[in-house]
Parts: structure tokens; sequence; C-alpha cells
């Protein structure tokens, strides 16, 4: 789940197995008979809902990454080309310099 927000909603008889939620929140919901399996539910997420016979199994804790929604893998590659893009004068002008002057002179 990305950004979800259940309102009023009942969940019967549900299992909801490996399931990472970024800012996903139930609001005044009712579980009944539901089990949780590897997921990163935490109680804080359920705001003014009722959990009535509800298991929770390996809940997942840590640091979970999150994006916003609006930060596409376009724009990580693109950012990282323009890095690339930048080192490439240096290493031009490093190499002629390396053929005039010699490695070792380079070096130091």
């Amino acid at each position: 789940f990305k950004s979800v927000t259940f309102e009023d909603s009942l969940f019967k008889n549900c299992v909801f197995e490996d399931i990472t939620s970024l800012n996903t929140y139930f609001r005044n919901c009712t579980f009944v008979n539901t089990t949780f399996y590897n997921t990163d539910l935490e109680q804080y997420k359920f705001v003014d809902s009722k959990l009535i016979n509800c298991t929770f199994f390996h809940i997942r804790t840590g640091c979970q990454i999150s994006f916003d929604d609006d930060y596409s893998a376009y724009w990580i590659y693109f950012v990282n080309f323009l890095g690339t893009l930048a080192v490439l004068p240096g290493n031009i002008v490093s190499a002629l310099l390396m053929d005039r002057i010699g490695r070792l002179t380079m070096l130091g």
C-alpha cells in the first residue's frame, strides 16, 4: 500500500500477508477475525479502529524507504547522468596531461 487511507471499513476474515505500507492508515475501521502476517502495520496506523479476534505474526520493524509521490526512477537516473557528465571534462584534461607530462610526474 502506498498512501492509502481506509475509512469506516469492515474487514472480516481477511489475511494481510507480506504488506509494506507507506502512509497507510485505517480510520474508524473494524477488523474481525483478521490475520496480519509479515506486515509493518503497527498500532499507530489503526486510528479509532476496533480489532476483534485479530492476530499479528512477524511484524516488520525498522526504517521503510519512502519516496515522495512525484519522485520517480526517471529523476534518479537523470541526476546520476548529470553527475557523470560533470566529471567528464576533468577526466579528459587529466588524460591529456598524463600523455604530455608522463605518469610518474602526474602521480607526484
